[in-house]
Order: C-alpha cells, then sequence, then structure tokens
C-alpha cells in the first residue's frame, strides 16, 4: 500500500504541476512565435527583393530610353543630311547642263554660191519654155526666201539675177543702186527663145 501523502506534499505537487503548464505553453507559442517572425522574415526579404527587381527594371528603362533618343537623334541627322546630297545632286546637274550648252557648236551656215542661183533661174526659164509660157518674173527676195530663208545673202542673189538676163529681158523694179544690189530687183525673162545665141542683156548696152 502506497504511503499517504500529507497535505503539504499534494499542494507542492500541484503548484509543480501549475507552474510546468505555462511554461509548456510558453514553449509552444514560442515554437509557433519562431515560424511566424520566420515566415514575416522571409515576406520583408521578397518585398525587398521585388523592389530591388523593380528599381533595377526602372533604372534599365532610364537608361534604355537615352539611347533611343541617341538613335532618333542620329536618324534625324541622317536625315537631315540627305535633303543636302540632294541639293548638292541638284546644284551639279545645271553645272552639267551648261557644259553640254558650251560643247553644242552652231552649225556653219553653207551659203549658196553665184552659180547656184544661176542654176535655178535657168531651170525656171527651162520649165516655163516647156509649159509654153513667153516670160516669167523673178523678185529677188523671193528667189532668196525660196532657196535659202533667213541667210542673208543678197548680194549673190542679184548677182545671180543679172547674169542670167539675155538681149530682150527687162527690169520690172530696177534699183537706184549702182550695183543693183536690193530686194525690190524684179526681172521678166522671156522664155520663147532659150537659144545660146542670144547674147548677154549688159553686152548689147
Amino acid at each position: 500500500m502506497p504511503a499517504k501523502k500529507t497535505v503539504k506534499a499534494a499542494e507542492k505537487e500541484t503548484e509543480v504541476k501549475v507552474e510546468k503548464k505555462p511554461a509548456a505553453k510558453k514553449t509552444t507559442t514560442a515554437k509557433k512565435a519562431a515560424p511566424a517572425k520566420k515566415a514575416a522574415t522571409a515576406k520583408t526579404a521578397a518585398k525587398k527583393a521585388v523592389k530591388v527587381e523593380a528599381e533595377k527594371a526602372v533604372e534599365t528603362t532610364e537608361t534604355k530610353k537615352p539611347a533611343a533618343k541617341k538613335t532618333a537623334a542620329k536618324k534625324t541627322a541622317a536625315a537631315a543630311k540627305k535633303p543636302a546630297a540632294k541639293k548638292a545632286t541638284a546644284a551639279k546637274k545645271p553645272a552639267a547642263k551648261k557644259t553640254t550648252v558650251k560643247k553644242v557648236a552652231k552649225p556653219e551656215v553653207v551659203k549658196k554660191t553665184v552659180k547656184d542661183y544661176e542654176d535655178v533661174i535657168n531651170w525656171k526659164k527651162g520649165e516655163a519654155h516647156a509649159m509654153d509660157w513667153l516670160y516669167i518674173e523673178i523678185n529677188a527676195n523671193d528667189l532668196l526666201t525660196e532657196v535659202e530663208a533667213g541667210v542673208d545673202n543678197l548680194e549673190t542673189t542679184c548677182q545671180a539675177i543679172l547674169n542670167c538676163m539675155l538681149e530682150g529681158d527687162g527690169f520690172i523694179v530696177e534699183p537706184a543702186e549702182e550695183n543693183k544690189v536690193s530686194d525690190k530687183l524684179t526681172v521678166r525673162y522671156y522664155c520663147d527663145n532659150l537659144s545660146e545665141d542670144r547674147r548677154k542683156y549688159f553686152d548689147v548696152l
């Protein structure tokens, strides 16, 4: 049989049990509090890491933006240079045109000779004779325009007209000038007789 416990011994045991229970509770709360603290510290560390990453991302975007601006500035500078190049080419083109204009030389006008005009007059006389015309009239200005329009060769034309005059031909308009060089000079040639026996007009005088 166990010995009977005294009242004091029972009280002490109850006190020890009471004192042990809060201690156990404290340890459990401490154990529970420790993981909570760890979780809180982990959360704060994660938040800090997120903040650091966000700041790094902001810094990278800020550093990238000036680079983009630089590239845009380069593009604008390149675009600004292009019109200058176009202007340079446009400025060169007129110079090229000027050189071509200088190189092109005007062709020299070869004037008809007295013999050329005499051949034309004699051909006209022969054509009139073939058509049984009695005469033809030739004006110096009209003949010059017909043979070589725009050329200053009136003296040659008048000389040929005078050389083709034969005995019996006459002046319709005789210029007052001694050499008879005028655009109004007009001669009538008789075409019914074109024989070589006919003398020159000025040989008869």
